[in-house]
């Protein structure tokens, strides 16, 4: 009986200290000397809201801002994941091109240093893939799930399908009598009828954003044909890459490209942020209205301060925090617009 009440008063001790005393000094430590990591690393906005983790890595699909390396966990800090797709996987192939159609240039020849995307452009605009018309409709049959996702990214992209439905009941009826195991198919069901009566209706063209007048003067954007943009320079430069196998072209940041072990590496390299810097600040001089030339140098600056190496520079490359150079642009310019 001595014996068992020692015991557990030395079990109640060591509870006390692993699950009290041990627990309650890290978390004052934390607090008193490293306050900002303890709470998370936020970082805020010009505003004072709360944006993101220093840590973490969140999507930027607005082109005045850089963009993160790309995440199989579609940047889930709750869903940390690393991709394994094979170089014969089109998710892969087109994941990179999405990446670097914007942003890649030509390497040699008489166009040397020039972006590649207004090539891509033109291309798109005259409709022929390999001989044959209809861009849009052949990506779509052949890549259902790139098609497909593409409804699925955003509202606005579902409810122009569902329009398109609403308009084309004959194209709806046929679908469902093709696949009698989707009598109510959703907006991303029917990707590829939309996407292939889209290109019938509109050659030359592909569904993104386009900016009207809204209620009282406001800008308002919704979706439309259009025939340039970031959106077809992304969707298209790997089928504009197949019908021009022989155009040089300068190799992109290995980042740029390739996923992190966890989906949410924060962090881009300097490399990354230069190969990007052109796009960045040309959408910032087309807001802001000013030239290209000042507001590019200017972004440069907040790059260059945001820039870091490991241990000061003694290992690794030079980086640069997505987050925080994004929240810097936005403090700088956007009491401007």
């Amino acid at each position: 009986m001595k014996n068992i009440s020692k015991t557990f008063l030395l079990l109640a001790f060591a509870y006390c200290i692993c699950c009290g005393v041990y627990p309650a000094m890290l978390w004052g430590i934390g607090r008193i000397f490293f306050s900002f990591q303890a709470g998370g690393s936020v970082l805020y906005g010009p505003d004072k809201k709360p944006i993101g983790s220093e840590l973490i890595a969140q999507p930027f699909t607005q082109d005045q801002y850089f963009q993160p390396r790309p995440s199989a966990a579609s940047y889930n800090a709750a869903a940390s994941a690393s991709a394994a797709l094979a170089p014969s996987n089109y998710a892969l192939r087109s994941r990179v091109a999405t990446m670097v159609g914007p942003v890649v240039r030509y390497k040699s020849g008489s166009r040397a240093g020039r972006l590649v995307a207004s090539d891509v452009e033109h291309w798109f605009q005259k409709d022929t893939f390999q001989g044959a018309p209809s861009i849009v409709a052949q990506w779509a049959a052949a890549h259902c799930g790139c098609a497909q996702a593409w409804v699925s990214a955003d509202s606005s992209h579902i409810r122009y399908v569902n329009k398109w439905a609403n308009a084309h009941p004959s194209d709806v009826a046929q679908f469902v009598k093709q696949n009698p195991a989707t009598p109510k198919p959703g907006a991303a069901d029917l990707a590829v009828p939309f996407f292939t009566s889209f290109s019938k209706e509109n050659p030359g063209k592909f569904p993104g954003a386009v900016t009207h007048a809204g209620p009282a003067g406001a800008a308002a954007v919704d979706i439309g044909p259009v025939g340039e943009g970031s959106d077809i320079q992304a969707t298209f430069f790997d089928l504009w890459r197949q019908d021009n196998p022989d155009a040089d072209l300068q190799p992109v940041p290995g980042d740029m490209v390739t996923t992190s072990a966890s989906g949410l590496d924060p962090h881009i390299s300097l490399e990354n942020a230069e190969f990007q810097l052109d796009r960045v600040a040309s959408k910032w001089a087309l807001l802001l209205h000013r030239g290209k030339t000042p507001v590019r140098e200017e972004i440069r600056e907040v790059v260059r301060a945001n820039t870091f190496a490991p241990l000061k520079g003694l290992a690794g490359e030079k980086m640069v925090n997505v987050l925080k150079v994004n929240i810097e642009l936005q403090r700088r310019f956007k009491p401007v617009l």
